[in-house]
């Protein structure tokens, strides 16, 4: 799905209406002051989105204390208009590592290059006609929409006759699309217990898109071990966690929707990692203004707190978050 909102975006750029930006929200903020990033950003809410985000993340590098920053747009807010995250990562701070770009030769099939070029067209028709539904039950998506479910369910054959030549290509290609491909086919794998490990290295990906379909991956993995816990697959949360501290927008968001499966249990090492490693993180993304963003960390939150979730969504549903997010504060 990202993928699709990156291709909407670049062809809404392309076409020569630059978006402008509904909503812009910050993450990594500790110690440098908001109104400095702002300042340095040279535009606000209201504003085209920035042609170059890469002079933007400069300039804001240059802002004392920062060392890196990344700007990242989705879509859209509830007035159509584009969000623009703005992560930063100060002097001093978590820094969540990725692995070097691999060097290899391998490639993917070429069948499996057009279903899946063919499913994020399927996706986009889908999401256009308001049939963005999905089912995790059996490990992998199958979404409502027909079209998109008939070339996933070819995936699994596709998963099936080529896992060795996907598994190779997910961890040693050159390639970043073919890498990102890999990444979401192998989750289509019958055999579930053998691609857990697969998906896990994926997570550390230099390519984000990779690291986002491995998320989404291991996503429909969590939800198939829960419901057969004899399938003896097990999905650890440890690099969700970490990903809460990435500079990536995407990182965090897809860490915290799959930590919230996760978590459903609330076994105690989880809920005290998240408490040690992420309560800054999930602090400030509960916060963000847009709430289909903000929820999941909101979630995380109450649960770290050892709140009924009966009491996480009524605090949701008030419509005023902060008496949890600032009791959390307390405690961290």
């Amino acid at each position: 799905m990202r993928t699709v909102i990156c291709i909407f975006l670049a062809g809404v750029i392309a076409s020569g209406q630059v978006p402008k930006i509904g909503t812009i929200d910050f993450y990594g903020l500790r110690k440098v002051q908001e109104a400095r990033v702002r300042k340095a950003l040279g535009f606000a809410e209201g504003a085209d989105l920035p042609r170059s985000k890469g002079d933007v993340e400069e300039r804001l590098a240059e802002v004392p204390g920062i060392v890196e920053a990344h700007l990242e747009a989705t879509c859209c807010d509830d007035k159509g208009l584009a969000i623009l995250y703005i992560g930063v990562e100060e002097k001093g701070a978590t820094h969540f590592d990725l692995r070097t770009p691999p060097e290899g030769d391998a490639v993917l099939p070429e069948g499996i290059l057009v279903a899946y070029r063919a499913f994020l067209v399927a996706v986009a028709d889908a999401a256009r006609r308001g049939h963005p539904a999905e089912d995790l039950t059996r490990g992998h998506s199958l979404m409502a929409d027909p079209d998109a479910r008939a070339i996933q369910e070819n995936f699994v054959g596709l998963a099936k006759t080529h896992l060795d030549t996907v598994r190779n290509v997910l961890k040693t290609s050159a390639d970043d699309e073919h890498r990102a491909i890999a990444a979401y086919v192998i989750g289509y794998a019958p055999k579930k217990p053998a691609i857990v490990d697969d998906l896990q290295f994926a997570l550390k990906d230099v390519d984000d898109t990779v690291r986002g379909n491995a998320i989404r991956a291991l996503a429909g993995l969590s939800v198939y071990a829960r419901l057969n816990p004899e399938s003896e697959v097990k999905v650890s949360p440890t690099w969700f966690i970490e990903m809460l501290n990435s500079l990536s927008w995407t990182d965090r968001n897809n860490g915290a929707v799959a930590l919230v499966n996760l978590t459903e249990i609330r076994e105690a090492s989880v809920i005290g990692q998240l408490k040690q490693r992420a309560m800054p993180s999930l602090v400030e993304m509960a916060r963000w203004r847009h709430l289909a963003h903000a929820l999941p960390a909101f979630i995380l939150l109450g649960r770290v707190e050892g709140l009924p979730e009966k009491q996480i969504q009524d605090a949701w549903s008030s419509g005023n978050r902060e008496p949890l997010i600032k009791a959390a504060l307390k405690k961290k």
